[in-house]
């Protein structure tokens, strides 16, 4: 088979026919071939808290959600997603009725984007962007328009005055990531009222991708863009349990939003996995009320572990953009004599026995990122010590 049929029509529709493979398959395919140590995918090399994997093991025996869980969630989950957004961050929210239970973050941003977008409505995402907001726009047969960030001072910041210039009477949503995968840049209260201003200025929906919450680190701060002035009714906010407790397979997130966001979203979630997850739903409703020393030594261990791999880069000649949020380290390989980030990382497990992501692929400006390898933090320390020690022979 061609791939083509008879008439020549290619299988794959046009909306999706740029995007092919994606690169974390493509390099976690070659980790595996090549024996490398694999800093490409963001998943955690352990489990999370023994306590939760229990509560997981305990709702199977019990036989609480081995069948299907009712469609917008368990209530008890619900019940601590709202807990969790009130104790954390002030924003209240109704567990039944503004509170949605999705197939991981990806699933939620999918939902969002074909609830929310007709064809021909412009979407504006942060570049480089997480590879699934490209696809998701175009399958909800929007017109995506990136803004993109800019090293500034050792870190990756936004232009204001450039988000301003991309809104047109044709822009429908904007498409926050913050922290900020791949850059680790996390948005600053005066970043955020900017956006807040802009879109009641200019009437805007907003999709915010707060996946990396518990994830920052020195002097940053996490805040809801919900929360900031006229934002509560036109905020869709998207979270996860993979990234904060460490049990990405189970493929647990979250919407909360209005009810008339939350009744939209949940109207095309239900025709893509309808329910998932029931067990592992009850065990992160427990991970939720889990005491705030979780979260503090969960942080500080992932800062730790940043610190160590971004001095084994800098030893190793990179450029290290500074990580303010999220588990991903942003480097410039050109201090290396390189400027191709694609050829860099399908070398560098032959090289040096590891895997990096190209941030070229997070882009639709290609040349904006081509200099640019994203590296992963979140392995234990003894992995990430070998693999700074293997990326030492790049210093010659």
């Amino acid at each position: 088979m061609t791939g083509m049929t008879s008439s020549n029509r290619p299988f794959l529709n046009r909306r999706l026919a740029e995007f092919g493979t994606t690169i974390f398959a493509e390099m976690s395919a070659l980790a595996v071939q090549t024996g490398s140590i694999n800093l490409g995918q963001g998943f955690p090399d352990t489990d999370g808290p023994e306590e939760v994997r229990e509560a997981a093991v305990r709702a199977l025996r019990d036989g609480r959600g081995n069948q299907y869980p009712p469609g917008p969630g368990i209530p008890e989950l619900r019940t601590a997603i709202a807990a969790h957004q009130e104790r954390r961050y002030g924003l209240s929210y109704d567990p039944d009725s503004e509170v949605l239970v999705t197939a991981g973050a990806t699933e939620a941003i999918a939902a969002s984007l074909l609830a929310l977008v007709e064809p021909g409505d412009e979407v504006i995402a942060f570049e480089p962007y997480y590879d699934s907001y490209a696809a998701c726009i175009a399958m909800a047969g929007g017109k995506r328009v990136p803004v993109t960030l800019r090293p500034h001072e050792g870190s990756f910041r936004l232009d204001l005055d450039e988000l301003r210039a991309a809104v047109t009477d044709r822009t429908r949503l904007l498409l926050i990531n913050t922290p900020h995968n791949p850059t680790g840049t996390v948005l600053t209260r005066e970043e955020l009222t900017a956006i807040a201003e802009l879109a009641v200025e200019r009437d805007l929906l907003v999709v915010t991708d707060e996946v990396y919450e518990h994830l920052v680190f020195d002097d940053a701060e996490h805040l809801p863009l919900a929360t900031f002035p006229g934002m509560r009714e036109r905020t869709v906010t998207i979270g996860s349990a993979g990234k904060t407790f460490s049990f990405t397979g189970w493929k647990v997130g979250w919407v909360t939003a209005s009810p008339g966001l939350v009744s939209a979203v949940r109207s095309a979630k239900q025709f893509l996995t309808y329910v998932s997850s029931g067990p592992f739903q009850y065990a992160v409703a427990e991970a939720l009320s889990l005491p705030d020393t979780y979260f503090t030594a969960f942080r500080e261990d992932m800062r730790a572990k940043r610190d160590l791999l971004a001095t084994g880069l800098r030893d190793a000649g990179f450029e290290v953009f500074t990580t303010s949020g999220t588990y991903f380290i942003t480097t410039d390989i050109r201090p290396l004599g390189e400027t191709d980030g694609f050829a860099f990382c399908r070398a560098l497990p032959e090289r040096a026995g590891v895997v990096a992501i190209p941030n070229a692929v997070f882009y639709d400006h290609r040349d904006a990122g081509a200099p640019f390898v994203r590296f992963a933090f979140c392995k234990q320390t003894g992995v990430l010590e070998e693999a700074a020690k293997r990326l030492k022979t790049l210093a010659g």
